[in-house]
């Protein structure tokens, strides 16, 4: 079960690495073998299932993403405690979005789904 203190905690050092734009500091949230999905990643990485699995697959795609916004800043606005997962709400160059990550037992992200309330296709 996760806590709110939990999910705050984890979505300030979530979003404070993406601001840094630190890769190894994002990628250090995420077991080697985790799953990303987007709807951004259809477009990006040309992946059409928007789906993307271990950190190798994510991080090429994360590379690109920093590359494409050099100015890329999130605003945290909130972050939610679930069973095993948290979702983090924030603010983004894409507008408003929310991310819901899904802990395994090693209390790293197994599994993470991205949300977006504006995005291009």
């Amino acid at each position: 079960m996760m806590t709110p203190g939990f999910a705050e905690h984890f979505a300030r050092e979530w979003v404070a690495a993406w601001n840094a734009h630190s890769l190894e500091r994002i990628l250090s949230h995420y077991e080697d073998d985790f799953e990303m999905s987007s709807p951004v990643i259809v477009k990006v990485a040309g992946e059409a299932s928007g789906t993307l699995r271990g950190k190798p697959a994510v991080r090429a795609y994360w590379e690109q993403a920093l590359a494409a916004a050099p100015n890329l800043r999130f605003e945290l606005l909130g972050a939610l405690a679930g069973v095993n997962s948290v979702t983090v709400y924030y603010k983004g160059h894409r507008g408003v979005a929310a991310e819901v990550f899904h802990f395994g037992e090693s209390g790293k992200v197994f599994k993470a789904f991205a949300h977006y309330a504006e995005w291009q296709a």
